[in-house]
């Protein structure tokens, strides 16, 4: 029996065939369980590495700014949804100084829930997408690098830079499989 429940274990990294002793799971699997949790809280905790973003997005050949939302730290952030979906207004005035003319498309890279997901995979994601763009004729923005973002501050961005299209690349809720997912809404 246990073959079969390995061979399915491979194909998925849902806890699955834990078997039981007693009434509670092997130590083993519970153990396992407890970091997988405490790795996700982690995630949620940890903070925007911003110099090394902008370091990966230089490498990269992008240029960018850096924003924060009206969450003044991450406690208020995770305890105030509404002030993680606006800018502070020093970050707003920064935008609107930047001088942009309604460019085709903006991409916003936000902490999220996952800092580690946005330091991780978006810089690559931008740095694949951005050459298609501009060979097509779109007109981009600098990357807008956002502290404390949620997915709704990509509205205002767009707005103060009159942006056609915004691309918010946030590091999501961490899950007890993956700790750094990454989702795009436009």
């Amino acid at each position: 029996m246990s073959d079969i429940w390995s061979s399915l274990r491979r194909l998925t990294p849902a806890r699955i065939g834990l078997g039981h002793v007693g009434g509670s799971l092997p130590t083993t699997a519970q153990l396992a369980f407890q970091l997988a949790h405490a790795r996700a809280r982690d995630a949620v905790h940890d903070p925007l590495d911003v110099p090394a973003l902008l370091q990966r997005l230089a490498r990269a050949g992008l240029s960018a700014v850096c924003v924060r939302s009206a969450a003044a730290d991450r406690t208020e952030y995770l305890q105030r949804p509404d002030r993680g979906r606006r800018l502070e207004a020093e970050s707003r005035d920064r935008l609107a100084r930047l001088g942009i003319t309604t460019p085709d498309a903006c991409f916003v890279i936000a902490d999220g829930l996952s800092a580690r997901a946005a330091e991780r995979h978006a810089p690559a994601v931008v740095a694949a997408l951005l050459p298609r763009l501009v060979a097509d004729g779109w007109s981009v923005a600098p990357v807008v690098v956002a502290e404390q973002g949620r997915v709704a501050l990509g509205d205002e961005i767009g707005a103060v830079l009159g942006a056609r299209l915004v691309a918010v690349l946030l590091g999501e809720r961490p899950g007890l499989s993956s700790p750094d997912s990454l989702g795009i809404y436009l």
